[in-house]
């Protein structure tokens, strides 16, 4: 709700500070995510945490997507012929379009606040008087989550499978237009296909989690965490050495499915590390993956040569599917 403000306010803008503000504000709702999957850890059981969090935060991730389809294709068209009489309809309708999901954002929000339980046992302030949860401070909880090794190896991962999505949905379209000439469409269009794989890939890495835990326990989670990873880093290396767009754009759609399978199947482990804890550890490998987009984002603005971050990226994205090996979870 806090974050639908300021983007209703995205019209009024006028110089590059402000938008960098608003921007900012408007970052607020990125933290839903973690909250969200803190929530679904707590309202379905561990062993099936891993789909639960996983279809949840891929449907989160496809929003992203739909989100801007919706806005360009859509709705801005729609308010160009609302402001047709206006001087310049277009810079008017940009300027009121953003209103429409700043109103959706702050009614869902509202109606979550008064139908929604914080766990299937109720809300935490009425436990927390009747006795039956623990009241733990956020410090205490953060401390405790930043202090597991655990905590710091899955943030790495998740920054080489979400930082990775990140970076190629800022690269991808500008990467098909260059290499292979496509248009700017085509290249939108292309790039886009990476976005909704999340459709099912990070269902299906939440979901092979939750299936090899079942019959490795732990175990089978972290070796589908490893495998997903290291196809993904592969895949990194076949990507940027395809020599066609034909070729380039199939090798895209497996490469995605594996980065988004590993995030799914991040989430998966995510609730075993300390459970009394989930949220402040989800929420740091939550950053992971910020971090590693602007890492990986910084590689190819160094390096002339898109080859050598390529290179760097998928080299990144191998070591850190080998560090499941020093993963210490009971299970």
């Amino acid at each position: 709700m806090a974050a639908s403000i300021p983007t209703a306010l995205t019209g009024v803008v006028r110089t590059a500070g402000e938008l960098y503000a608003i921007r900012s504000f408007i970052g607020i709702a990125g933290g839903t995510f973690v909250m969200c999957q803190y929530w679904t850890s707590r309202m379905f059981t561990k062993e099936v945490a891993g789909t639960a969090n996983s279809i949840v935060g891929g449907w989160g991730n496809l929003g992203g997507g739909v989100t801007q389809i919706v806005m360009g294709s859509a709705l801005f068209p729609l308010f160009k012929i609302i402001f047709a009489n206006k001087e310049n309809p277009a810079s008017a309708a940009w300027r009121t379009v953003c209103i429409v999901p700043a109103v959706v954002a702050f009614v869902w929000g509202f109606i979550l606040m008064k139908i929604s339980d914080d766990c299937p046992k109720g809300n935490y302030s009425k436990l927390k008087k009747s006795g039956d949860m623990p009241d733990v401070s956020a410090s205490a909880s953060f401390r405790s989550g930043a202090m597991n090794l655990n905590t710091w190896i899955l943030f790495l991962q998740y920054g080489c499978c979400f930082g990775v999505e990140l970076t190629m949905n800022n690269l991808a379209a500008s990467y098909f237009s260059e290499k292979y000439g496509a248009k700017t469409e085509v290249a939108a269009a292309i790039a886009s296909i990476f976005g909704w794989m999340n459709l099912f890939a990070r269902g299906l890495g939440g979901f092979s989690s939750d299936k090899m835990n079942e019959k490795l326990g732990m175990r089978g989670r972290l070796i589908v965490q490893s495998v997903t990873l290291v196809a993904e880093g592969v895949l990194v290396f076949v990507f940027a050495n395809a020599p066609s767009l034909a070729v380039s754009v199939t090798v895209m759609v497996f490469f995605s499915i594996f980065v988004q399978a590993a995030e799914g199947s991040t989430y998966g482990i995510v609730p075993y590390v300390n459970p009394p804890v989930t949220g402040s550890i989800a929420g740091i490998v939550g950053a992971g993956g910020n971090v590693g987009a602007v890492c990986f984002g910084l590689g190819f603005r160094q390096f002339e040569d898109e080859m050598k971050a390529f290179t760097l990226m998928g080299s990144c994205i191998i070591v850190s599917g080998l560090l499941s090996l020093f993963v210490c979870i009971k299970g």
